[in-house]
């Protein structure tokens, strides 16, 4: 089983994520995250084996979270989810430490298939 936490902070998208990923049977959501302070929280509290991240967050932002994460919990992959197509937000998200980046606009089945690389220790960017 993939433990997977995930922080988006529109509630619809991640009730819509948890639906998809739960469905897949391979995969345990164990923490939603509504801003970058609570995914950092789930990551401490679950140590999950991915993270699926927003960039834009209130209170703390993904490239924050993912940072600490990746410093924290050493065996958790980030993989980020974000509407933001420009090379710079990649390569930041990268610097934090995030190994997979997809945008909000790929195919679910996109997102699954990155989960499942992480879990097998290779990274994942999106095919657009």
């Amino acid at each position: 089983m993939i433990t997977v936490v995930v922080a988006d902070d529109h509630t619809v998208l991640r009730d819509g994520l948890r639906y998809l990923l739960e469905a897949q049977g391979d995969i345990q959501i164990v923490g939603m995250a509504a801003n970058g302070q609570e995914a950092v929280e789930q990551a401490l509290r679950y140590c999950p084996d991915v993270v699926v991240m927003d960039i834009s967050m209130p209170v703390m932002n993904g490239i924050e979270a993912t940072r600490l994460i990746c410093q924290s919990c050493s065996n958790t992959k980030v993989v980020v989810l974000s509407m933001h197509h420009t090379a710079e937000y990649k390569q930041r998200a990268l610097e934090a430490g995030a190994v997979g980046y997809l945008l909000k606009d790929s195919a679910g089945r996109e997102l699954v298939t990155a989960i499942r690389d992480l879990k097998r220790g290779k990274s994942y960017f999106s095919q657009k």
